[in-house]
């Protein structure tokens, strides 16, 4: 898979609401503009995948106590030149939380945004500002692995009931305007499947 590619699956997927039909176009927009949307070196925007990983009877998401964000997030992480964004977020969910079995609910795309990311610094030097161009995939995990941190990167990892997220999730836009989106569609398709 390369970037025309997933270009494709982009354009071809079915905005669930308002959001996703402006982030669409933003980030097909992103596409035609520059060439290189797979790697950190574009530092205006750059692809992350993340995960919506919920356990079997589908009541509970697996979080992170993300070090930079210090807030309990899903998983993900930037595409680092990989086209194949369903691949990322496998792994970025296996590396940030130790689970080892994962099985994707879908092969495609489960949302899709634009999230802006404040300035920070990571490994002793400033990252600007900037956008993460973020395609979320519907995964499932056992409940029952042994769940480790990744001490780099985060500072915790539990399952959260899905009524417990407003409660836990301190990323009020996020928590309001995502993690919201991604339980009613989680609930609403997989009843389908």
């Amino acid at each position: 898979m390369n970037q025309e590619d997933l270009k494709k699956k982009i354009e071809e997927y079915q905005p669930y609401n308002e959001q996703e039909q402006k982030d669409k176009k933003t980030i097909l927009k992103y596409m035609d503009t520059f060439d290189n949307l797979l790697i950190r070196e574009n530092e205006f925007a750059h692809f992350t995948a993340s995960s919506w990983a919920v356990n079997q009877q589908r009541t509970k998401v697996l979080m992170v106590y993300h070090n930079i964000y210090q807030a309990w997030t899903w998983t993900g992480g930037h595409s680092d030149g990989e086209a194949n964004l369903l691949k990322v977020a496998i792994k970025e969910l296996k590396e940030e939380t130790g689970v080892k079995n994962v099985k994707p609910l879908k092969q495609d795309i489960f949302s899709l945004e634009t999230l802006t990311v404040d300035g920070h610094v990571k490994k002793g030097k400033y990252v600007s500002s900037h956008i993460h161009l973020n395609l979320t995939y519907l995964l499932e995990v056992d409940e029952k692995e042994i769940l480790h941190k990744k001490e780099d990167e985060n500072n915790g990892v539990k399952w959260v009931p899905l009524e417990k997220i407003d409660e836990v999730s301190t990323e009020e836009w996020i928590k309001k305007n995502i993690y919201a989106k991604l339980n009613k569609k989680m609930i609403e398709e997989t009843t389908k499947l």
